[in-house]
């Protein structure tokens, strides 16, 4: 599972309370709100576990991530030696 972008229309209830969290100031933007929403919810659910454990999944998903961008072409992989030519270390 790879993380990524999501869309999320809303309209009516869910729609006027982010209006109101927003205006209210309490977040700054709606994605804000939403974001905290998700967390919220997976500490009421019980989903969240340790904070270790939580980084450990995203580093594992990030991992996944540029491997298959690497396999795909779409990420670089440069040697040693590459690297420290092209940024001038020595």
């Amino acid at each position: 599972m790879i993380l990524g972008e999501t869309l999320v229309r809303l309209e009516g209830v869910q729609e006027l309370i982010l209006e109101k969290l927003t205006k209210a100031g309490f977040f700054k933007t709606k994605s804000e709100a939403i974001r905290a929403g998700i967390l919220g919810l997976g500490k009421e659910y019980q989903v969240l576990k340790s904070l270790k454990e939580i980084e450990d999944e995203l580093v594992v998903k990030k991992m996944l991530k540029i491997s298959n961008e690497i396999k795909a072409g779409k990420r670089k992989v440069l040697s040693e030696a590459d690297v420290k030519k092209e940024y001038g270390f020595k």
